[in-house]
């Protein structure tokens, strides 16, 4: 059976600490590549193949935007979010939907409460109930559905591997990504979804993150860069870890389902991560130091980052521990 890389393979990123008793470890592989695509660092096994899951998603609205989509500001953003439902989200994939002449229930991702507790508790009230809207993806689908309209695509099929959309979006992973895709599934919101290598996810995320200083890049690659730091609010959610980042130090920031992150400066040094236990919650720590340990990223500032996106681990109402980095990437700190 595919696979992606064993604990055999991988490396410890972080531990749960808690009263001072390590109470859980995350192994993983993660890589940093610079601007030309040659490693900078590399820890596990960064070779095999991987899901990104929703790291994927500017690839995906690249596809859509070569596709004619002609998306603006905030509509961008969202085309490359993992949004949490909130009021400003789903007000935005509405305007994308009208343009594109469709209604929410032409969306094929599943309905789902807004992570935002504010949209669910409104969507709860009026009794509303789960909205396909809410859904992380929906932006995406969304821009997916206007390319249909604007090339008379068959809005039903929209998620089929053989759609012209998708085969789109798998010409566009594999010409970022320099690999062929080694293997499809089935996203969490119904989309196709490819197999590539951390190094490849690297290397495709590199390029979007340089693409607005790069002259011969695609334009509309630059675009997606441009928009997901204009609107970091957009791409996660206010006060959400990616958003944090991109707000607060520039970079390009993206995670994916079962521990996957990207980020990419606006040199083009990138990194992509797999927890190996699907667990994200050390990814963003994990990620700003490996990158503030190759000089990409102002150390300080990542300080400061992480103290407003990686919580302490609580017992009752005090903070008793934390999640802190293992030696492996501690040493790198050296």
């Amino acid at each position: 059976m595919p696979q992606t890389f064993s604990s055999a393979d991988a490396v410890e990123l972080a531990v749960l600490e808690r009263n001072g008793f390590i109470e859980s470890r995350h192994l993983g592989s993660a890589v940093i590549l610079a601007a030309d695509g040659t490693v900078v660092t590399e820890l596990g096994d960064i070779n095999a193949p991987i899901f990104p899951r929703s790291t994927l998603k500017p690839f995906q609205a690249l596809a859509a935007m070569q596709s004619g989509v002609p998306l603006r500001g905030p509509q961008v953003a969202l085309a490359a979010a993992s949004h949490v439902g909130s009021h400003e989200h789903m007000d935005v994939v509405r305007t994308m939907l009208s343009a594109a002449g469709v209604s929410e229930e032409h969306l094929q991702c599943p309905a789902d409460w807004p992570q935002d507790e504010e949209a669910r508790n409104w969507l709860i009230r009026t009794e509303k109930g789960k909205q396909r809207i809410a859904f992380n993806c929906s932006g995406k689908h969304a821009a997916f559905l206007w390319a249909c309209t604007e090339n008379n695509w068959d809005h039903s099929t929209y998620l089929d591997p053989s759609h012209p959309l998708q085969e789109r979006v798998a010409a566009v992973i594999e010409e970022y990504t320099e690999e062929k895709v080694s293997h499809w599934g089935i996203d969490g919101c119904g989309a196709p979804l490819a197999a590539v290598s951390l190094t490849g996810l690297a290397r495709g995320i590199g390029k979007f993150s340089k693409a607005p200083s790069d002259k011969n890049a695609d334009a509309r690659a630059a675009t997606i860069a441009t928009a997901m730091l204009d609107y970091p609010w957009a791409v996660h959610g206010r006060g959400r870890e990616n958003s944090v980042v991109m707000e607060d130090l520039g970079i390009i920031s993206k995670n994916g389902a079962e521990g996957v992150l990207v980020m990419g400066t606006d040199t083009g040094v990138s990194l992509a991560l797999k927890v190996l236990d699907g667990n994200i919650r050390a990814t963003t720590l994990v990620g700003l130091t490996l990158l503030a340990a190759t000089g990409a990223v102002d150390a300080d500032k990542v300080s400061a980052v992480l103290s407003k996106v990686v919580p302490p681990v609580m017992g009752g109402s005090a903070a008793v521990g934390k999640l802190r980095l293992a030696a492996p990437v501690l040493a790198l700190l050296d």
